[in-house]
């Protein structure tokens, strides 16, 4: 049962990534064909996991040692595929964080408020700008590139970055800059000055506790699963038919 529970959470989790349009989940996966190969598989584990729980539970109640064999052997893979994964991620940190650059990049050059086909994209980076208060990926100069700011000369900028304390702030599209000269840079926007890359960093590393635990709870889950699975296929014993009476 507990690893059924495992594998609806994984493969729940799988799933949010597929259907967040709100959250910076959203930018990624929408421009990033890996993230979506990584929430199949995430989908795949959990649909997985799920079946060889019940095969496991199917196995140790009526004493199958062939389903109790499959059950640890899956449960290996899974394992050692999650340990692969997490190397991965570790050492290709840096091409990752390119990518990262390269996408929200893109995003912000071709925002536009007006384009309605990138609408939940735009909408999902307003919100990450808004909830992280943060603004570009490595500060409001990365706005300079956007084609309509360039077009106005800078006498606009970004209703999400705002840190205006108004009482009514529009945290979506383009908000008016009151300029005597026509002419401004980012520096005169009132924005918040921290990039969305230090946000995100910043959150990764005080959820990082959480992060370390739920991964290594889930690895615990699983060798004890496989120990319990290997311990059950030991200890049942074949039938011995030749002491059955012959009709």
């Amino acid at each position: 049962l507990l690893f059924q529970i495992l594998g609806a959470v994984i493969l729940g989790f799988g799933i949010w990534i597929l259907a967040d349009k709100t959250s910076f989940i959203a930018v990624l996966q929408t421009s990033s064909p890996s993230l979506k190969t990584g929430a199949y598989i995430l989908i795949g584990v959990g649909a997985l996991t799920m079946l060889m729980g019940f095969l496991g539970c199917l196995g140790a109640v009526n004493e199958i040692r062939c389903l109790l064999g499959l059950y640890f052997t899956c449960l290996m893979v899974i394992l050692i595929t999650q340990v692969a994964a997490g190397l991965v991620i570790y050492f290709q940190k840096e091409i990752l964080k390119e990518e990262l650059s390269r996408i929200v990049g893109s995003l912000i050059k071709n925002y536009d408020p007006s384009n309605d086909d990138d609408r939940n994209l735009q909408d999902a980076w307003d919100y990450v700008q808004t909830q992280i208060a943060c603004c570009g990926w490595t500060g409001a100069k990365d706005w300079e590139n956007n084609e309509i700011l360039i077009n106005r000369s800078m006498t606009s900028y970004p209703c999400s970055c705002s840190n205006s304390s108004k009482d009514f702030q529009v945290d979506s599209g383009f908000c008016d800059l009151d300029v005597s000269n026509g002419t401004a840079t980012y520096a005169d926007w009132p924005v918040h000055e921290q990039g969305c890359m230090d946000g995100v960093e910043e959150w990764l590393k005080d959820n990082l506790g959480v992060i370390l635990g739920v991964c290594t709870g889930v690895a615990v889950i699983e060798l004890l699963g496989m120990i319990l699975s290997i311990s059950l296929c030991k200890n049942i014993h074949s039938e011995d038919y030749t002491k059955v009476p012959k009709s």
